[in-house]
């Protein structure tokens, strides 16, 4: 059965949970789980961004809090075991990084919470410690509104890459 048979065919409360490791928005999973059954990938994945696109400033924010610190690995094992082999395989660019960007990443994301009441959200499937730091860097100098926009912004590309890795498991 594929992942996507799988998930039209799962009771709601088991399909919510699967769709909250993508996005820990209860309001976009819940209107995940009312759209189904999906009749392909592309429909599953045209709902999930129209959905997200529905979501607000708090829903955003709900969503953020299921997310572990980039690099804190501790977090990752803990909080989040529900979703830690996708984090950690997302976050894969801070494994072997050179000690003064993994301080750098510490030390950004505690300046960023100070600053904006959340942790630092970004896409890291792809980019490197140095790469996310300097995207880190580069997000302290915006307005704490648009700072959350490109939050959902990164969560919106997350989700989709989870959707993806769901679909074919």
């Amino acid at each position: 059965m594929s992942g996507l048979e799988r998930l039209n065919k799962m009771m709601s409360s088991e399909a919510r949970a699967e769709l909250l490791r993508c996005c820990g928005s209860s309001r976009w999973a819940d209107g995940m789980v009312r759209s189904r059954p999906f009749r392909d990938a592309e429909h599953l994945l045209a709902e999930a961004a129209w959905l997200w696109k529905q979501t607000g400033p708090e829903d955003w924010r709900e969503a953020i809090t299921h997310h572990p610190r980039i690099g804190d690995v501790s977090q990752l094992r803990a909080k989040f075991a529900s979703t830690a082999t996708w984090s950690s395989q997302e976050q894969g660019g801070v494994v072997g990084a050179d000690e003064a960007v993994l301080q750098g990443l510490a030390d950004g994301n505690a300046e960023y919470e100070r600053r904006f009441g959340f942790i630092f959200l970004v896409c890291a499937t792809g980019k490197s410690a140095a790469e996310m730091l300097a995207l880190l860097r580069e997000r302290l100098d915006n307005s704490p509104d648009e700072e959350l926009r490109i939050a959902a912004e990164e969560q919106a590309k997350i989700t989709r890459i989870r959707l993806e890795k769901l679909l074919a498991s």
